[in-house]
C-alpha cells in the first residue's frame, strides 16, 4: 500500500500499538504526525524514515486539543490530514464493586471523550476536503466485556457506537470511519501477567497465542486504504470474540 503525500495523524503513538501503527504508515510512505501526552523521545523520533511532527497534548482536554489541531491547520503549507488514528487510551482496572467512581468516570473521559475531542475539528476539515479516513481503536472487551473492566469496556462499547455515526455522518463527504477492536496483544501490559494467567488466556484463544502490535497496523492500513468499508468494527483477536 502507498500513502506518498498522505498525511497521518496517529493519537498515543509514543508506544506499543500507537507507535506500530505510525512506523506501518512510515513504511508506506507517508507523512507523519505524532502525538503523546508527553515529550516523544529522540530515540523514538529516530527509528522513522522521515522525522515526523509531533503533537502534545492531553487528549482529554478539549480545549488544548482543538488549540493545538488549530495551530496545526495554520502552518504554512499545511494541506490537511488524511488519515486519522484514534489510537491514546488508558485503563484503570477494578472489580466494579472497588472501583472509585473517579477512576471510572478519567477513563471514559480519555478513550471515549478524548476519541471525540480530537476528531470533531479534524472531521470539520476533512468535511471541506470532501475525503478522509477515520481509525478509531476500540477493543475486544468493548464487544464482549471482562470482569475488573467496566470503565474500559464502556469507554471501548462507547467508540463502537461512535464509529458507526460518525460513518453515517461523513460518507457523502467522502470520509469513511472504522474500527479495529484488538483482542489480547504482546505489550508491556500482557508481559507482566502470571504464567498462569496467560495460560488460561491462550485457552480462549482459537489461534493459541497472543497478537503482535505489527497486526493491529496492518488492520489500520488496511482500512485506511479501503475505499469501500466504512462504519465497521475489524477484531484482530485471534478469533477469541468467536
Amino acid at each position: 500500500m502507498d500513502f506518498t503525500n498522505q498525511t497521518v495523524l496517529v493519537t498515543g503513538s509514543s508506544r506499543g500499538i500507537g507507535l506500530a501503527i505510525a512506523k506501518a504508515f512510515d513504511a508506506a510512505g507517508a507523512n507523519l504526525i505524532l502525538h503523546a501526552r508527553s515529550e516523544i523521545k529522540p530515540e523514538v523520533l529516530a527509528e522513522f524514515q522521515q522525522t515526523p511532527q509531533t503533537l502534545q497534548f492531553d487528549i482529554s482536554d478539549a480545549e488544548a486539543a482543538e488549540a493545538s489541531i488549530k495551530a496545526l491547520y495554520k502552518q504554512e503549507g499545511f494541506k490537511g490530514i488524511d488519515v486519522l488514528v484514534n489510537n491514546a487510551g488508558i485503563t484503570k482496572d477494578q472489580l466494579a464493586m472497588a472501583m472509585a467512581p473517579a477512576d471510572f468516570a478519567s477513563v471514559v473521559n480519555v478513550n471515549l471523550n478524548g476519541t471525540f475531542n480530537v476528531t470533531q475539528p479534524i472531521f470539520k476539515k476533512m468535511i471541506r476536503q470532501k475525503h478522509g479516513a477515520i481509525i478509531n481503536l476500540s477493543s475486544v472487551v468493548g464487544l464482549m466485556g471482562n470482569m475488573g473492566q467496566v470503565n474500559y469496556a464502556a469507554s471501548k462499547a462507547g467508540i463502537i457506537g461512535f464509529t458507526k455515526s460518525l460513518a453515517k455522518e461523513g460518507a457523502r463527504r467522502g470520509i469513511r470511519v472504522n474500527a479495529i477492536a484488538p483482542g489480547m496483544i504482546v505489550s508491556d501490559m500482557t508481559a507482566v501477567l502470571p504464567e498462569e494467567t496467560q495460560t488460561e488466556i491462550l485457552k480462549n484463544i482459537p489461534l493459541s497465542r497472543f497478537g503482535e502490535a505489527s497486526e493491529v497496523a496492518d488492520a489500520a492500513l488496511f482500512l485506511a486504504n479501503s475505499a469501500y468499508i466504512t462504519g465497521q468494527t475489524l477484531t484482530v483477536d485471534g478469533g477469541l470474540y468467536i
